[in-house]
């Protein structure tokens, strides 16, 4: 196991203009970063080069939530502005939701929105607030929001980002953020994969707004993660074991990917899941559910670059990334992805 892991560990240099603040110009034109952990090797690669990169067998798993428009702005009675990100909807009128104002908003108070709606204040939840629609909250945000850009995104969500911030495959709504790797694929890619006998399969991880809470203690193990809902299906149990039968591997398409299996996987064993997720992966983790990783570059000191330290390790890991920024890649959600193949060690199947 690792020493004393501190934030601050996994922080590297960003110019600020390589912060990608609009997709690539069609889904599958972005840079591909291969990093070989087990060698301590990259290379440069385009993301149509994917295919070419995996072996007849292997398995994709892809998360197919659905980005809710979960951004809406509204008014106090006094006239004051008022923000708000859905955090997620808890059930018919009520959600649960982060909000911004000139003044905190209070228990009992009222928000106006376009279209006639309002909505109560019922009371805090620690940072979040929750609040009773006046008719049912998914529809609310389905009709009045705006798709939820992440906040290193420095423009106004247009109508454009309804379809790029959102992947070909999304099915199930209840997220607040995209499963940024999925966006790469289209038409083209999965053409490809199938020629090549690539096989896939779905699980689901609605991701919350949490995911883009900053680590705020020095220590890491101190951390505590957001919860986030996921279903693991039987589909995908079988899929896996499959591949695994075959000798094959099985590929995570984004940290969300990870997160769900590893959650399903913690007895031991790979399960069907339905339910809530708090799992925090970090170096020391042994890999249960996967074999190598689809995914964006992430921000520093984030939860999601300590994933993926944990499968490469951290110093093979920054070093990548050093590379990444010395060849201008694109970063964050609308940027370039990486073929994580994992150490060994980081593999308990392995």
């Amino acid at each position: 196991m690792p020493g004393l892991m501190r934030r601050e560990d996994f922080h590297y240099e960003l110019p600020e203009e390589l912060i990608a603040q609009e997709p690539a110009a069609s889904r599958s034109a972005s840079r591909l970063l291969v990093l070989d952990a087990d060698r301590g090797e990259v290379g440069d690669r385009r993301f149509l080069d994917l295919p070419d990169l995996l072996e007849p067998g292997d398995l994709l798993i892809f998360n197919d939530t659905r980005v809710i428009p979960a951004r809406a702005f509204g008014q106090k009675p006094s006239g004051g502005r008022v923000e708000v990100l859905l955090e997620r909807v808890l059930g018919g009128p009520l959600a649960l939701v982060q909000a911004r104002s000139s003044k905190p908003l209070r228990a009992g108070g009222l928000v106006a929105f376009a279209g006639g709606w309002q909505a109560r204040v019922l009371g805090r939840e620690g940072d979040l607030f929750r609040l009773e629609f006046s008719g049912d909250a998914q529809r609310f945000f389905e009709t009045q929001g705006a798709m939820p850009l992440p906040p290193y995104i420095d423009r106004p969500a247009a109508e454009a980002d309804r379809d790029r911030y959102q992947t070909v495959f999304a099915r199930v709504p209840g997220a607040v953020a995209a499963p940024t790797a999925g966006l790469h694929f289209d038409a083209t890619t999965f053409s490809r994969l199938e020629s090549r006998g690539v096989r896939h399969t779905f699980l689901t991880l609605h991701v919350g707004a949490g995911t883009f809470a900053p680590v705020r203690v020095e220590n890491v193990e101190h951390h505590r993660m957001h919860a986030e809902t996921i279903e693991v299906p039987e589909s995908a149990c079988a899929a896996i074991a499959t591949t695994r039968a075959a000798g094959r591997r099985v590929i995570a398409v984004g940290t969300t990917v990870v997160r769900a299996l590893e959650t399903a996987a913690a007895g031991g064993e790979l399960r069907p899941f339905r339910g809530e997720t708090t799992i925090f992966i970090r170096p020391g983790h042994r890999f249960r559910a996967i074999d190598a990783l689809v995914t964006n570059f992430h921000l520093p000191e984030s939860t999601l670059m300590m994933l993926c330290a944990a499968l490469a390790g951290r110093r093979t890991l920054l070093d990548a990334y050093a590379h990444a920024v010395r060849e201008r890649y694109r970063f964050f959600s609308y940027g370039d992805a990486m073929l994580l193949l994992p150490r060994r060690d980081a593999l308990e199947h392995a």
